[in-house]
């Protein structure tokens, strides 16, 4: 007779569930190094992301979905976004639905909130590791909503070379948590306010754009200095053609820059890069062409990150006794 243990069930997890589940910065860099060089060897799969306006001129929802196999871990995912009005921070849903491609069974079904706030600055973490000219000094971080807040610890940690962290923002309880979560793992190290984003990214050998529309003025890569690194995460503060500015364009992934990332190219034309960065950690290609280049990177979330991480936090938290197990199938 099939044990309670091995019959078709979701482990189903909430933001409560794993928002104190520890991962530290290094594994999870770790975590989603080894799944962008699975992808460039082959193991996995990643589809381009499905993304779908609403018809909501006056909301300007958006809706968008991505499905991805882990050949490492042999588990495959399914991700949802939804959010309602383009600045609704409290109107934005994620989830993840993990399936285990050993067993066949279902794995998880869990908020992914907490996702994509590790998953997101281990890979800006990681294009920096790969696409930064030796030896970086400095590096600027501008936004402090839910894609900025653990982007300078995680930078640090895969840089450690780093002298001189900045950080920008408008939001005081942003800047507050910023800072926070920095001290946590760095509570020696201090980081350096800015008010002038211009000024600052012609200062900053490493520059990370997670903000909004009007915070600032929008950014250009030729504010960068010879050797600059501009990477735009799902930033609306940059400016249209900076990848068109670029002496060295990469891309996440080039399919998916050509659904969210159109009009970094500028004039309506195409989106199209140098290198994307699976290819650049297996070696199959460049991080840059030269120390002077100026090099622009466009990151956009594959779910082959999203699924370890999403394992990792989902183990640890079933593990200490979290959630609840639903038979959908019973």
């Amino acid at each position: 007779m099939t044990s309670f243990l091995h019959t078709p069930a979701m482990h189903v997890l909430s933001r409560t569930d794993l928002c104190d589940i520890e991962l530290p910065p290094a594994e999870v860099i770790r975590l989603v190094e080894d799944a962008y060089l699975s992808f460039a060897k082959g193991a996995s799969r990643c589809p381009t992301k499905l993304m779908m306006p609403l018809p909501k001129e006056e909301r300007d929802s958006i809706s968008y979905s991505m499905l991805g196999y882990d050949g490492a871990l042999e588990q495959l995912g399914f991700k949802t976004s939804y959010r309602q009005g383009n600045d609704s921070a409290e109107k934005y849903y994620t989830t993840i639905s993990l399936y285990d491609d050993t067993t066949g069974f279902p794995f998880a079904f869990m908020d992914c909130h907490r996702v994509g706030g590790s998953r997101t600055p281990a890979t800006t973490a990681i294009i920096a590791k790969y696409c930064a000219k030796e030896n970086p000094q400095s590096a600027l971080m501008v936004g402090t909503g839910a894609q900025g807040v653990n982007t300078l610890p995680y930078l640090l940690t895969a840089l450690p070379s780093l002298k001189k962290l900045r950080l920008f923002g408008t939001h005081p309880d942003g800047i507050a948590l910023s800072l926070s979560t920095f001290a946590k793992y760095f509570p020696d190290r201090e980081i350096e306010l800015v008010k002038d984003v211009p000024e600052a990214v012609s200062q900053s050998d490493i520059v990370v754009a997670a903000s909004g529309r009007a915070a600032h003025p929008k950014i250009q890569t030729q504010w960068l200095p010879a050797g600059g690194l501009l990477i735009s995460v799902a930033s609306k503060g940059v400016e249209a053609g900076s990848l068109r500015e670029a002496d060295y364009a990469i891309a996440t992934n080039e399919g998916q820059m050509g659904v969210t990332g159109k009009r970094l190219a500028g004039d309506g034309r195409d989106a199209s890069i140098d290198a994307e960065l699976p290819d650049i950690v297996a070696g199959l290609k460049p991080g840059r062409r030269s120390q002077q280049d100026r090099v622009f990177a466009f990151s956009s979330g594959m779910i082959i990150t999203d699924i370890p991480v999403a394992h990792a936090l989902a183990t640890r938290a079933i593990a200490a006794g979290r959630g609840a197990r639903v038979e959908l199938w019973k």
